[in-house]
């Protein structure tokens, strides 16, 4: 297992422009997991992703009504949240397990989908690190996963932990 990446953002458009590093490296079935407190950037990595994806559309929000936003871009992108979720069964009625077919998942909230998860996915964990910072870590789960790291270190400010 490749070892994890992080790099610290400075702002939020410095998240978005981590996100959108992401989004131009991904490819169909990919899935990314983000962790993370209440504010800690999340939806706003996101935007990035759709950003990298060429995603068109302007305002880029947290599902946490519908559960589930579709987003066209060059993949089709399923940002799925989970807060308001308390049980794991609750996913069934959304075809949780079918995502993401041909396009990618950005999930945030992963830890309410328990065993659900894919074994093989992207992991990102942002944390506060005072004012507008945040330390964003990458973790692989699986051989694509630990390539996109990869390639990621090859023309990004990361580190490895």
């Amino acid at each position: 297992m490749a070892a994890p990446i992080s790099t610290l953002s400075g702002s939020a458009g410095e998240t978005r422009g981590v996100g959108r590093e992401i989004g131009r490296r991904l490819k169909p079935s990919d899935y990314i997991c983000l962790y993370g407190e209440l504010g800690a950037g999340k939806t706003t990595l996101v935007q990035g992703i759709a950003e990298g994806l060429g995603v068109e559309e302007e305002y880029i929000t947290s599902p946490s009504f519908a559960l589930v936003n579709e987003y066209h871009g060059r993949l089709v992108l399923y940002h799925i949240d989970l807060y308001r979720l308390s049980e794991p069964d609750e996913l069934e009625g959304i075809g949780f397990t079918e995502f993401p077919g041909e396009g990618v998942v950005a999930l945030e909230w992963p830890e309410r989908a328990g065993l659900l998860l894919p074994d093989e996915r992207l992991d990102v964990r942002l944390d506060y690190a005072g004012d507008d910072r945040r330390d964003i870590t990458l973790s692989a789960a699986g051989k694509r996963y630990e390539d996109l790291l990869e390639d990621l270190c090859r023309s990004s400010p990361w580190s490895r932990r």
